[in-house]
């Protein structure tokens, strides 16, 4: 005898549980049975009728009609999901399903830019909820299901469990928002699914979170990136790293003129970090709208990102070449510094970003758009500023759908590029001349071991190592037994954290 079927014809394919006793799922489907086709779901949007972007520019297409209508059959109504949430739930469609960076996602997407700045800003909470905290909620979501949804049903439930426990949103409203978001999404047969797994939620979350040992600081980190950080720095470490990362963080602003700072952090209510970096909660509508922006009096820049050109010391008149420079924070701290910048980078794309961001600074700099492993400067510099391309993961706070679009074996593809990017950058500074090689990665394979391997194999350079005192007020922690760089998310934790970087300094050795 066959199961009871929706009104699609399709059996549902989860089932929540029941009960205290209820044993637990992996979520994995036991071999061997045959997975039940899964129809509902494939369109790309949530939003009904309202004019949504689809994945590719396509329209919204009949079967999706057919599928909505269908979900409008019976005694309730079909209702529209709220704006943001339809928005979120396809954001994370881009992000989790097509492995996009949710920062592109985010910037492609018509209907994010449709909604009002509030609107935008809870689209965008939801989405970096679900990413931060995926694995505590996937986790919580297999103790009370027999096995997973259809993905786009999964991201529905994932929605309603970070409106329920971590945005505060009440229950009824919480429930009753995720459900019309299975309706509009051609998900009406598994509506009822959906209410009954976040109802069971709503009333017993906190237990079955005990119960199953769920911990957001252990769950929300993909296992190979925690056992990575676990060997570098340690699981007491790591626990304390992988806490910052479950908050929103702040916005900081690199102030062009430092003896500004004071000035900047008063009027725009935040307060002053590091050598010239003002730290602020929010900022609504959009940084673009706040008092300096316009006008050039700073630019948006990570605490940390500011650290590796300071180890270049005073740069006032000397030619400095900024390599992987855009979109270019790093080239306006060097040029406000004084320095003759010439700054490169293969994108197109990010070097007229920079372009832009200099003339909005008031900054002049030289721009290069070329491939670093096949261009050749017609003169050598007396510094040189590398920071390569990495797999980001110190820069989680901001980017948390990186913990889950990056595997272990693109970290060492990246290595083999960021030595021979290094060993080009040697070539373009003087003999004596300094570089600056840095990172924004948590891996010790991208930056201490790295440096280590490119020196024993005969890199023409020698470690300058740093000392405390070049570097701001409470940053004299992030110096490593070598005199090397190196922070993590967990650093000023009582003062919103900053990302993780690594980098060394080098001078490069006369020739032979």
């Amino acid at each position: 005898m066959t199961g009871p079927q929706d009104r699609s014809g399709q059996r549902p394919p989860v089932a929540p549980r029941q009960g205290a006793d209820a044993r637990r799922s992996t979520g994995h489907r036991p071999e061997g049975r045959r997975q039940d086709p899964a129809p509902q779901g494939t369109d790309r949007t949530y939003q009904g009728e309202r004019d949504g972007r689809i994945q590719g520019g396509k329209s919204r297409n009949d079967r999706y009609r057919a599928q909505r209508d269908r979900a409008a059959e019976g005694a309730r109504s079909f209702r529209e999901p709220t704006p943001s949430r339809a928005v979120a739930a396809e954001l994370l469609m881009d992000v989790l399903d097509d492995g996009r960076p949710l920062d592109d996602a985010i910037a492609t997407h018509a209907g994010f830019h449709k909604l009002d700045p509030r609107a935008r800003g809870h689209a965008r909470m939801l989405v970096a909820t679900v990413l931060r905290r995926k694995g505590e909620f996937d986790r919580l979501l297999a103790t009370v299901m027999d096995r997973p949804a259809p993905e786009k049903a999964m991201h529905v439930l994932r929605l309603g469990i970070a409106d329920l426990r971590v945005l505060n949103t009440p229950d009824h409203a919480a429930v009753d928002n995720a459900v019309c978001l299975a309706q509009a999404g051609g998900l009406g047969g598994l509506a009822g699914l959906v209410n009954a797994v976040l109802r069971r939620i709503a009333a017993e979350g906190d237990a079955l979170a005990e119960r199953h040992g769920i911990s957001a600081v252990r769950d929300n980190l993909p296992r190979w990136l925690r056992a990575s950080w676990e060997a570098s720095y340690g699981v007491e470490a790591t626990d304390a790293i992988a806490e910052v990362l479950l908050r929103e963080p702040p916005i900081d602003i690199c102030v062009a003129k430092p003896r500004d700072v004071a000035t900047w952090a008063e009027r725009l209510g935040g307060r002053a970090v590091g050598a010239r970096t003002v730290r602020i909660e929010r900022a609504e509508g959009g940084v673009d709208r706040l008092e300096g922006f316009a006008d050039g009096a700073w630019w948006v820049q990570d605490l940390a990102a500011t650290l590796p050109a300071m180890l270049l010391g005073d740069v006032r008149g000397k030619l400095v070449y900024d390599l992987c420079a855009a979109p270019g924070g790093k080239t306006a701290q060097l040029a406000a510094a004084g320095a003759v910048v010439t700054a490169v980078d293969r994108n197109p794309r990010r070097m007229m970003r920079l372009d832009e961001n200099m003339a909005r600074l008031g900054l002049t700099v030289t721009s290069v758009t070329a491939d670093l492993l096949t261009w050749k400067p017609e003169t050598l510099a007396d510094a040189v500023l590398l920071d390569a391309p990495c797999s980001g993961t110190g820069t989680l706070r901001r980017r948390p759908d990186l913990a889950w679009s990056k595997r272990p074996d693109q970290v060492a593809e990246l290595t083999a590029l960021q030595e021979d990017l290094l060993t080009a950058a040697m070539a373009m500074v003087k003999p004596g001349g300094l570089v600056v090689y840095a990172t924004c990665s948590l891996e010790a394979a991208e930056g201490e071991a790295l440096v280590a391997r490119a020196l024993q194999r005969g890199l023409n350079a020698e470690r300058v190592p740093l000392v405390a005192d070049e570097l701001p007020a409470r940053m004299g922690m992030a110096v490593n037994a070598l005199g090397e760089l190196r922070t993590t998310p967990a650093m000023l934790a009582d003062a919103g954290g900053m990302d993780g970087f690594f980098a060394v300094r080098l001078r490069r050795r006369a020739d032979s």
